[in-house]
């Protein structure tokens, strides 16, 4: 029988990876059913380097590899250990069930590998996409991962200790089994969609009440047609909406004014669990609020007579986690806003920006905001969408890239890595667009076939701002993109960039409050898709994401 002490000791290891305590690879996994094999990870972006962590039960070597099936053929393996006259790694891939062959091109690099009681822990990293076609690329579909170890630094055949599991690195879900099944109900009751190609129906209501604080930590979608639901949010009311009400929205009711996020869905997602420390709160000093259902039906079809009761199940706890969650919406402002989109254009970019320097002026000291999951939006001609993160005038980081914008995928993605956000720092949101197949212009709006640009930051700890988007000001702008010709859209795109921008902050009570003279940044360069890894250096130092839809419309704030 094994020592109980190694196996406390992985424990301890692998506890660090919760997301309170590893904010450079927040995602653990066990990859057997003893819990003798843990492996940790992170990433920077979409298409820079992940970061690997893996402990095992063992002072021998250690395996570590990407497989097409599980099984060794085609695989993209590490070996590594520490041994009698130091430590050893090397990036291998296996031809057959038989020994791996060293790989020409060493993608992977070594950044630290030690034994400590029983127990070997060694962590590298690897670009997610490479150029070698030996390696195994990673992308945000599940991979079979596979691991082997020996009892000595001899290597030689595993045996038994071996076993293959299959993750989703890139966008990670844990799938654990809730001990607590109490749910809070947010649907709407048999109605009548209409034969609109776009509709969209709210239900203000009040949920049981809940006498103290708790935490929704999962959200599940109630999906009666799913060819007609295109997305679902739960906004939080202010005070002064009191009263229930069940009908189209944005016609002028009081509950059109609940903006604070509270949980969402979309076309493409399934069922979303926070991270392990952070809860969305509802109850206690807030349990006679109430919320508004908001569901998007997109029929282009114009089907007639049906019923739908679809909606959302809230799973809470009374055991609080370590922070509230908060949701703040960046990007072009929505709604009736003067940012018109020329036809016929192959590629138009639109940009907005926010300067949290201004949230000093609603509270003091405004807290560092950690960012840990994005959800990208746009509408059917959206292409491309990219979120930079300026501090000082510079860009330091990407908070969100999406490449290859898929409408009907609407989905959070969990980043690889916690993003800090400092008072002062800015955000610029950039969204691409391709028109060649509209004869007319489109406009910023509700409709599918309008357009939006949007980027939603799910962050700890939870603060009173609930929105900070923009507008240029387009009155210094001569053209009209009615009438643009095809040669004058990127200069009709750069003069709408350049403009001033008008911001606009809004807190939990839909109170707004506008500043001037925005400017927008430039952003960097996409990273490279494909990476060659320098093998000189072995030895150097080193983004993700799931919630399901979410899109937060502004009407009552028009900018022209």
């Amino acid at each position: 029988m094994c020592s109980l002490l190694p196996f406390f000791s992985l424990l301890l290891i692998c506890a660090t990876g919760s997301w309170a305590m590893d904010v450079t690879m927040p995602f653990m996994e066990y990859l057997d059913q003893e819990q003798l094999v843990c492996l940790k990870w992170g990433f920077d972006n979409p298409v820079g380097d992940i970061t690997f962590q893996l402990a095992v039960n063992t002072t021998g070597w250690v395996g570590f590899g990407l497989s097409p099936n599980g099984d060794m053929k085609g695989s993209d393996i590490v070996i590594g250990g520490v041994g009698s006259s130091g430590s050893y790694f090397s990036d291998q891939y296996a031809t057959g069930n038989s020994m791996p062959l060293e790989d020409a091109q060493q993608s992977y690099t070594l950044l630290s590998v030690r034994e400590n009681e029983g127990q070997t822990v060694m962590t590298f990293k690897r670009p997610i996409k490479t150029c070698d076609d030996k390696d195994f690329q990673i992308t945000a579909q599940p991979i079979k991962l596979i691991f082997a170890y020996g009892k000595t630094d001899e290597i030689s055949y595993h045996g038994s200790r071996r076993g293959t599991k299959e993750v989703n690195l890139l966008n990670y879900m844990p799938k654990s089994i809730p001990t607590n099944s109490s749910y809070l109900s947010a649907t709407v009751d048999n109605i009548i969609v209409p034969s609109n190609t776009t509709y969209y129906h709210c239900k203000v209501m009040k949920f049981p009440k809940l006498n103290t604080k708790h935490h929704i930590y999962q959200i599940e979608p109630v999906i009666d047609h799913l060819d007609l639901v295109h997305h679902m949010l739960l906004y939080h009311c202010p005070p002064k909406v009191t009263e229930p009400y069940d009908k189209p929205c944005y016609m002028g009711d009081i509950g059109d004014s609940c903006f604070g996020v509270v949980a969402s869905w979309g076309v493409g997602g399934g069922v979303y669990k926070l991270p392990e420390n952070v809860g969305i709160p509802i109850g206690g000093e807030n349990s006679d609020a109430l919320y508004r259902l908001e569901i998007h039906y997109n029929n282009p079809e114009r089907k007639e007579g049906i019923k739908d009761s679809s909606g959302l199940r809230l799973h809470y706890t009374a055991k609080l986690r370590q922070h509230d969650v908060g949701i703040m919406t960046t990007g072009v402002l929505p709604g009736r806003v003067k940012y018109d989109i020329p036809a016929k254009a192959n590629q138009f970019l639109t940009y907005a920006m926010c300067n949290t320097s201004y949230f000093s002026k609603f509270f003091n000291p405004v807290p560092d905001l950690q960012v840990f999951a994005v959800l990208l939006h746009t509408h059917l001609a959206g292409r491309k969408v990219r979120v930079g993160h300026f501090r000082n005038e510079r860009q330091i980081d990407f908070l969100g890239i999406d490449e290859n914008y898929n409408f009907d995928l609407q989905q959070t993605v969990s980043l690889g890595s916690i993003k800090t956000i400092k008072q002062g720092d800015e955000i610029v949101v950039e969204c691409t667009y391709n028109t060649t197949n509209r004869a007319s212009v489109t406009k910023m709006g509700l409709a599918t076939t309008d357009e939006m640009c949007l980027a939603f930051l799910f962050y700890y700890p939870a603060i009173n701002i609930t929105s900070c988007v923009s507008i240029p000001d387009a009155r210094g702008v001569p053209m009209d993109a009615e009438k643009i010709p095809v040669d004058k859209i990127t200069e009709y795109e750069m003069m709408l960039k350049k403009a001033p921008q008008y911001q606009a902050i809004l807190n939990s009570n839909h109170n707004t409050f506008l500043f001037q003279n925005g400017t927008v940044r430039d952003l960097m360069k996409t990273p490279a898709a494909c990476q060659i890894r320098n093998t000189s250096n072995r030895f150097s130092t080193s983004w993700i994401v799931n919630l399901a839809g979410i899109i937060l419309v502004l009407l009552w704030i028009i900018l022209m």
